[in-house]
């Protein structure tokens, strides 16, 4: 392995770290902010910047991650043919949706009857895994229009509803579904256009090859940077198309700025991704230089995000059974029926946003140690084939 390719790979899983680390301070908000069971963190009329920006910061992470997703699927392929790759993703996207459905979904509620099953970030990496096991036998050029069509045309659905259809639930229209007597299942995250996100992030992956320049892929990468940041705001002037909301003048330039950036995650909007991936694009141009201890603090998680973002899950809801139970909530309110911020027993449960903070970085620190430990077990042994489906 060339010095070159050592660099690439670790600005990949820095911007990789950066997201998972930033991902648990808004999973650590869900579970420990007072006021997460009152209003939307984004709703300009009740939140403040701080409450805000918590809230805001972390919807750079799944795109980022979706995006490199496709892009280490990329690099993977140059040591498989074709239909190892295929079979590979097919077989990784399988086992995703099984994560999701049962280990995340009890993470999530601690509920042994899964009277609440939410698909949500691995379903849907899941699923795009499986998608792209097929894509990636078609030309790079076709699989890349693809991508773009998608990810520009698919606000033209925005308007598109068919009441009570499980099909268009999951693929464009968020909708939670009562499929027996007090058991419900919830397309957190519609596949249209996260599928696209996955197979652009393969097309980008050649520009990681060991023979592509890496001056030029600095220029394109900082070029699409700004020309979709660039984008994202002639759209917010025209204010007519890229969202499935229209952003508000509300007479106050701070609330009209929150409705501004408050752009729809569920499904990602054209304006979601820009102002995600523009940034994303960014970064990935000008961190290939980044070097020490913050950086490889960050890279350890990069390279473990699978095992990471499982045990985060559990750790915080772990803490948060803890707070309930010394706060007089009992332990067994964490035991969850839906969503947690859905509970209405919960009602003034919780801390200020400094203790949200606190709490990420002891989420953080906790798992650091561990995630490095496995990061050196991965890493003395590569040769384990089970390994690469976590």
């Amino acid at each position: 392995m060339t010095t070159i390719t050592k660099i690439r790979i670790q600005s990949i899983d820095l911007l990789k770290g950066l997201v998972m680390v930033i991902m648990a301070l808004d999973h650590v908000r869900d579970y420990f902010h007072y006021s997460a069971f009152f209003f939307d963190p984004t709703d300009p009329t009740q939140t403040s910047w701080p409450i805000f920006f918590t809230r805001f910061i972390t919807h750079f992470c799944a795109p980022a991650f979706s995006f490199l997703a496709g892009t280490s699927a990329f690099m993977i392929g140059k040591r498989k043919s074709p239909a190892e790759l295929s079979g590979f993703l097919f077989k990784r996207g399988l086992w995703l949706v099984f994560v999701e459905i049962i280990i995340v979904n009890f993470a999530w509620k601690f509920d042994i009857q899964f009277r609440h099953v939410g698909l949500q970030t691995i379903w849907q990496l899941g699923i795009s895994m499986i998608v792209l096991a097929a894509l990636i036998h078609l030309p790079k050029k076709v699989i890349l229009a693809f991508s773009i069509l998608i990810i520009f045309g698919h606000n033209l659905l925005d308007n598109t509803h068919f009441e009570g259809s499980y099909l268009w639930a999951m693929l464009h229209d968020r909708q939670k579904f009562e499929w027996t007597e007090g058991y419900f299942i919830n397309f957190a995250y519609p596949l249209i256009p996260w599928i696209a996100v996955m197979a652009l992030g393969y097309c980008f992956g050649a520009l990681y090859d060991s023979s592509f320049n890496a001056q030029k892929r600095k220029r394109l990468l900082n070029g699409l940077g700004i020309g979709s940041l660039l984008l994202f705001f002639i759209l917010i002037a025209i204010n007519k198309y890229g969202d499935l909301v229209q952003w508000t003048n509300y007479g106050d330039t701070s609330k009209t700025l929150m409705s501004i950036f408050n752009v729809s995650k569920y499904p990602p909007s054209l304006l979601y991704l820009l102002i995600t991936l523009g940034s994303s694009f960014l970064f990935l141009a000008n961190a290939d230089k980044l070097k020490g201890q913050v950086v490889n603090f960050f890279c350890i998680f990069g390279r473990v995000p699978f095992f990471y973002y499982i045990l985060h899950i559990y750790l915080i809801h772990l803490l948060a059974a803890f707070a309930a139970y010394f706060t007089g909530f009992g332990w067994n309110a964490l035991v969850l029926p839906t969503f947690i911020n859905k509970v209405e027993a919960l009602k003034g449960y919780g801390f200020n946003l400094i203790t949200v903070y606190l709490v990420w970085i002891v989420v953080i620190l906790l798992l650091y140690p561990l995630c490095k430990k496995f990061d050196n077990y991965k890493q003395s042994n590569k040769e384990k084939w089970w390994l690469s489906y976590l």
